[in-house]
């Protein structure tokens, strides 16, 4: 399996290596070469940042869901201050 491209001198096909990373213009995603087979579309990394904003980081601990209680109403307020704070803690929401 190898990578084509065309140059000046004409066509090179070059062997990918561990970790060679090539966009691919037909699908449009970014393909990367591992453990002697090509990923398609899957980014790695430990954050996302767009405009200098860190808007994905690192995944969090679980939001338990609501359960028992007899005034739903406070429940209801405790998850959402969950959601919330897990949601500007990833930076998807500013503080």
């Amino acid at each position: 399996m190898t990578l084509a491209a065309f140059t000046v001198g004409g066509w090179r096909f070059v062997t990918p290596i561990e970790g060679t990373t090539a966009f691919v213009r037909s699908t449009a995603v970014w393909a990367t070469y591992r453990s002697g087979a090509w990923e398609l579309g899957i980014l790695r990394g430990s954050n996302v940042t767009i405009g200098g904003q860190q808007v994905v980081g690192a995944r969090a601990a679980a939001i338990s869901g609501a359960s028992g209680g007899s005034v739903v109403d406070v429940e209801a307020r405790a998850v959402v201050g969950q959601i919330l704070t897990a949601l500007r803690q990833h930076g998807l929401i500013a503080p």
